[in-house]
C-alpha cells in the first residue's frame, strides 16, 4: 500500500500554493519563505460621531461590481462616556483603496437616521457574508452572526436591512468574545463558524485562548464546537481568526489569528493591562487541521509605538483582489487610541509563501499528481541572474522525453501567470490525466504557486 506522500493527487486545473510542505516530496538547498504584506493607506478612520471610540472588526468581500464592508463602531474613547449601544457601520468601494460611508437612513443615532449604520443590537461584533448556498432563500441571501454572551444569527435580503433569524442563540458554548467568523463553505457544502475558545483545561489559568469550529447544514442546527488542530507546536494565545477560503486556490483555507503575548509589558502602567500582539499565518486543506510551519509574525506591530500595547493590531476578515498583481488585506491598528484605524496592506497575488533558492541554486520535486490543461503556469520572481526550470517526470521519477531539465527554458523575470516551455513547445495535451511529478530547479528565485491551464 502506497504512503500518503506517494499517493497521486488529481489537481485538475486548480492553482496550488506553497503555504505548507504538502507538495514537496524531496528538496535540496531550497527553503519555505514567509512574505509579509506591506502597510498602505488608512481606509476606515473614526471621523463620524458614532465612531469616536474606534473602528474595528471589519468584514469585507466583493459583491458584484463593488467591494462591501461592515465594521464595529465605538461611540466614545473614555469609559465613563461610553454609550451602551452596539453599532455596526457600512462602507463600500469601487477599488478597495478608497471607501465611502453612505447615508443609509435605516437606523437612528441620537435622533437622526443620516448615518451609515446597519445594526444597533442586540449583539455586537457582527460578521456577515453573502450566502452562496443555492438553496438559500432570497430573503436570507445575506447572513451574519453577532455576539452577546452567546452567538445569535441574523439574515438580510441585501446586506443592509437585518433581522434576527430566531430569538434563540445558535451557539451557547462560551467564551465567544472578540470576532467570530461564519461563511458558506462552498467546497464542503456546509456552513461553518470559527470562533473564540480555550485550549487546555477550559479556563485562562489552565489553558490558552484558542479557535474552535462548528458546522451546520442549515445555519440553525450546529455541531458541537471542536478546537482546530495546529499540530505539534507550542500553544500560544490565538484569536480573531479572520479565516477565509482562498478562492484562487480551491481547497486552501487561510487564517490570520491575532497572537497575544500576555507576559510582555512595553508600556508600564498601561491602564488596560500588559501584553503585546501581532498577526500570524495558518493554512489548512480541510478546514480543521491547520499548518503552523511559520511561528514568526506575518504582520508585526512595526515602528508605530501605538501598536506596542495589548490587542493593538488585529487582521480584519477578507482578502480583495485589487489589481492583477496585488491582494489587499486589512488590519486594525492603534486600538484604544485616538489614532485607531483600519489600514490596507498590499501583498503580491498568491504571495503569502514561496519556495526560495539563493544564488547557488536548489531543487525540489513534487509528490505525484494528475492534471487537466495544456500549459504549466507559474507565479515566480527571479533576480537578473536567476531562473526557474521545470522537469516533468513520470510517476517513478524518470524524466519524460521532451520535458527534461535540459530541454526546459531558463525562465526569468517576475510574473503572476508566467508559462514554461520546453524546446519551444508549451503544449502538455499528451500528458493530461497521466500520473507525473514536477521537478523544479531554482536559482536566486521565488516560486509562489503553480497550476495547469
Amino acid at each position: 500500500m502506497s504512503s500518503p506522500e506517494n499517493r497521486t493527487i488529481d489537481i485538475g486545473s486548480d492553482r496550488q500554493l506553497f503555504v505548507d510542505s504538502f507538495w514537496i516530496a524531496d528538496a535540496d538547498s531550497v527553503e519555505h519563505r514567509l512574505h509579509s504584506p506591506v502597510c498602505q493607506e488608512r481606509v476606515i478612520t473614526p471621523e463620524l460621531p458614532w465612531e469616536q471610540g474606534g473602528v474595528s472588526y471589519m468584514v469585507t468581500f466583493r459583491d458584484g461590481d463593488r467591494y462591501r464592508a461592515w465594521y464595529r463602531c465605538n461611540c466614545s474613547m473614555t469609559p465613563e462616556k461610553q454609550i451602551p449601544m452596539p453599532l455596526i457601520g457600512y462602507a463600500e468601494s469601487d477599488d478597495g483603496l478608497y471607501w465611502e460611508k453612505p447615508k443609509l437612513d435605516l437606523l437612528e443615532f441620537e435622533g437622526s437616521k443620516e448615518n451609515n449604520l446597519v445594526w444597533t443590537g442586540p449583539g455586537n461584533n457582527m460578521a456577515p457574508f453573502r450566502d452562496d448556498n443555492p438553496d438559500a432563500p432570497a430573503e436570507e441571501r445575506y447572513k451574519a452572526i453577532v455576539r452577546t454572551k452567546e452567538i445569535h444569527a441574523l439574515v438580510s435580503p441585501d446586506g443592509l436591512r437585518w433581522r434576527q433569524m430566531q430569538e434563540e442563540p445558535i451557539l451557547t458554548e462560551t467564551p465567544f468574545d472578540s470576532h467570530n467568523i461564519p461563511f458558506w463553505d462552498s467546497w464542503r457544502g456546509e456552513y461553518v463558524i470559527y470562533c473564540r475558545g480555550i485550549a487546555g483545561k477550559g479556563n485562562f489559568k489552565g489553558g490558552v485562548r484558542w479557535i474552535r469550529r462548528s458546522t451546520s447544514p442549515d445555519f440553525r442546527i450546529w455541531s458541537p464546537l471542536e478546537p482546530i488542530d495546529a499540530g505539534d507546536v507550542p500553544f500560544e494565545h490565538l484569536y480573531t481568526n479572520a479565516c477565509v477560503q482562498y478562492e484562487r486556490a480551491p481547497g486552501t483555507y487561510l487564517m490570520f489569528p491575532s497572537r497575544f503575548v500576555s507576559e510582555r509589558e512595553p508600556i508600564p502602567g498601561w491602564e488596560y493591562g500588559s501584553g503585546v500582539s501581532d498577526i500570524v499565518l495558518m493554512s489548512s486543506r480541510d478546514g480543521l487541521h491547520f499548518d503552523r510551519s511559520f511561528m514568526e509574525g506575518f504582520v508585526r506591530p512595526g515602528p508605530d509605538p501605538g501598536n506596542w500595547h495589548e490587542r493593538a493590531v488585529y487582521m480584519e476578515r477578507g482578502i480583495l483582489q485589487t489589481s492583477p498583481e496585488e491582494l489587499s488585506l486589512y488590519g486594525m491598528e492603534n486600538w484604544r487610541l485616538p489614532t485607531v484605524c483600519i489600514r490596507r496592506y498590499g501583498l503580491r497575488t498568491d504571495g503569502f509563501v514561496s519556495v526560495h533558492a539563493g544564488y547557488a541554486g536548489g531543487t525540489f520535486t513534487t509528490r505525484p499528481l494528475t492534471f487537466s490543461g495544456k500549459e504549466l503556469e507559474l507565479n515566480y520572481a527571479t533576480s537578473a541572474v536567476g531562473f526557474v526550470k521545470v522537469e516533468i517526470q513520470d510517476e517513478s521519477g524518470s524524466p519524460i522525453p521532451g520535458f527534461s531539465l535540459e530541454e526546459s527554458a531558463e525562465t526569468y523575470g517576475d510574473e503572476i501567470e508566467g508559462t514554461i516551455n520546453w524546446g519551444g513547445s508549451e503544449s502538455l495535451d499528451s500528458l493530461a490525466g497521466k500520473p507525473l511529478r514536477l521537478r523544479f530547479e531554482l536559482k536566486d528565485a521565488d516560486l509562489y504557486a503553480f497550476r495547469f491551464r
